[in-house]
């Protein structure tokens, strides 16, 4: 009988069944002496137990607010130490934190505090060309007349009692951060410990925004077992100890920073390494070097920004072992190039998705090369993955169909959206994820694409990857994603946008020269958009849905 794609994840290291709160504190008793946060840009180094007095200090200082288990609070800021804080402050009091983009306008700022009544929101200054005080004072003007450290009564945001500041005093009616690190009474740590007892590790401790290509973002509610969990699976799998230092560039308000970095160190009493607010290639070379990072994290546009940059060479990569890419799939050529000028002999891959804590699937340290370049690994411990035909059956290993993941990961639903839960989740608790892929005899996965960005051109079924694959070993192309647009005579036509090599000229001829007589002619894009960077989302992936709209626009006019 042929083998079907289903798998599940055996192992002999069981579930931790503790609160984060709970598993942050046996780390900073553990490790209490070891540097756990390392900020570059702020010039804020804590140890675990540094830490842990600052944490506690957030948390007391929140329920002395008015918090309690359960209420949600915001949090709008590039990465820095106070994002953390406030994370596990959240975590050790069941607050449930909300991951806001830091890229969010007022509209979107608007949409999240009110979707899920936040009760607190703690808040950069600003962002890039991002004034969140202006923005903030549009949504709520009572701010302007508000005395600072009493509940807000606001009309557009009625679930909004409290502002905090994260860099500056207090002003306009909002607190600082600062005002919540003063030092607690032993009255309010007993309450605190109490507190976190009485917590369960089932219960919701994080709501993070999809990104949503069509109609309002969705709240995912993810529990303590969720995440603490992955994150603990993920350092695992990197063979991460309290040796360990991360770069960590990716942004914390996404799970790849929060969970994927800040929950594998702290679970390992590895170093969580900020190099900048937002990434910036420079900066993020010069923490590996000055922290002697073991590991780096990042998407593939920002390996090849850190590869790329001129002075390169003047840092050492020599301490560098290990690390995650993710986001989306690593073209070979930069894969080639991070473990050999970055010295990550064994990087891993990632596949995951918010709904999933998020990772399912991930490469091993050994494994071979082609397995990290092809595939997105193998099944994490504890979880179950099969592909499934569009009937639901499921199909044998080498063919290609849909990917859906059960077990610990899995969501709690979206926040008061029952209707989009089941959508997602079927009845026998299966996360349909949405992307193609194809499963091997020994269990590695390949991701052929989402459903969605499946190419039908006259009738064939044209997988933007395959294209894209191709397309990397170009000389000149630096970065290309692959998309389909509408075409009156076969239904959709294929569209490269291409970045090239810094200083590099290549016509559109040149590039389906490159193609002619290598791949199908079906395969070679029609339209062909040379630019300088890809519309991304704020945790760094690239919104193939707006190349998809900016090109039909270009194409009709």
């Amino acid at each position: 009988m042929t083998a079907l794609s289903y798998v599940s994840g055996a192992s002999e290291k069981p579930l931790i069944g503790l609160t984060l709160g709970q598993q942050f504190d046996q780390a900073c008793a553990q490790y209490g002496e070891r540097d756990a946060l390392v900020s570059c840009a702020q010039g804020i180094r804590l140890t675990y137990a540094q830490m842990q007095q600052q944490v506690n200090a957030v948390a007391c200082s929140l329920l002395r607010l008015g918090f309690k288990t359960g209420d949600r609070l915001g949090i709008w800021s590039p990465n820095c130490a106070e994002w953390t804080l406030t994370q596990f402050a959240a975590h050790k009091t069941g607050i449930i934190l909300v991951n806001m983009n830091p890229s969010y306008r007022r509209t979107e700022l608007d949409y999240a505090v009110n979707k899920v009544s936040c009760r607190g929101l703690i808040m950069a200054t600003s962002f890039k060309d991002s004034d969140y005080e202006a923005m903030l004072g549009d949504l709520v003007p009572e701010l302007a007349n508000h005395t600072q450290g009493e509940e807000l009564q606001a009309a557009r945001a009625p679930s909004l009692r409290h502002v905090i500041r994260i860099d500056g005093p207090a002003s306009r009616g909002m607190l600082g951060f600062a005002d919540l690190l003063v030092e607690p009474t032993l009255t309010e740590l007993v309450r605190l410990e109490e507190i976190g007892a009485e917590l369960q590790f089932d219960q919701p401790v994080n709501i993070q925004f999809t990104s949503g290509t069509t109609g309002n973002p969705k709240g995912t509610m993810l529990t303590h077992h969720n995440i603490l969990n992955n994150g603990y699976f993920i350092g695992e799998t990197m063979k991460f100890t309290e040796q360990d230092k991360v770069c960590i560039s990716v942004p914390l308000f996404h799970c790849f920073g929060m969970v994927i970095g800040n929950l594998a160190c702290v679970t390992h009493g590895s170093t969580m390494v900020y190099p900048s607010l937002v990434f910036n290639p420079l900066e993020s070379l010069q923490a590996i070097h000055n922290e002697k990072c073991t590991a780096a994290y990042g998407v593939p546009t920002m390996f090849i920004a850190m590869l790329e940059h001129p002075q390169f060479a003047d840092f050492d990569m020599s301490h560098l072992r290990t690390g995650v890419m993710a986001g989306t799939t690593c073209p070979a050529e930069v894969m080639k190039q991070v473990m050999s000028k970055m010295n990550m002999s064994e990087v891993t891959i990632c596949y995951g998705m918010t709904e999933t804590s998020p990772v399912s699937l991930q490469s091993h340290t050994d494994d071979a090369f082609d397995k990290k370049v092809n595939t997105v690994g193998r099944i994490h411990p504890h979880l179950e993955v099969k592909i499934v035909d569009p009937f639901g059956a499921i199909v044998p290993r080498g063919e290609s169909g849909e990917l859906c993941t059960r077990g610990y990961s899995v969501m709690l639903g979206y926040w008061e959206d029952e209707a989009k839960t089941r959508e997602s989740i079927d009845a026998a608790g299966w996360m349909h994820t949405g992307d193609l892929a194809i499963m091997d005899d020994e269990g590695f996965v390949q991701i052929s694409g989402r459903i969605k960005d499946l190419v039908i051109r006259g009738g064939e079924n044209l997988f933007p990857r395959e294209i894209e694959e191709f397309l990397y070993t170009h000389p000149e192309i630096m970065d290309v994603q692959v998309i389909g647009v509408p075409d009156d005579k076969y239904g959709e036509e294929l569209c490269a946008w291409i970045i090239l090599r810094p200083g590099k000229e290549v016509s559109e001829q040149d590039i389906r020269n490159f193609c002619d007589g290598e791949i199908s002619r079906q395969k070679i894009p029609r339209y062909i958009k040379f630019v300088t960077e890809f519309p991304m989302t704020g945790s760094g992936k690239v919104q193939k849905f707006k190349m998809r709209e900016m090109m039909q626009e270009q194409i009709k006019s």
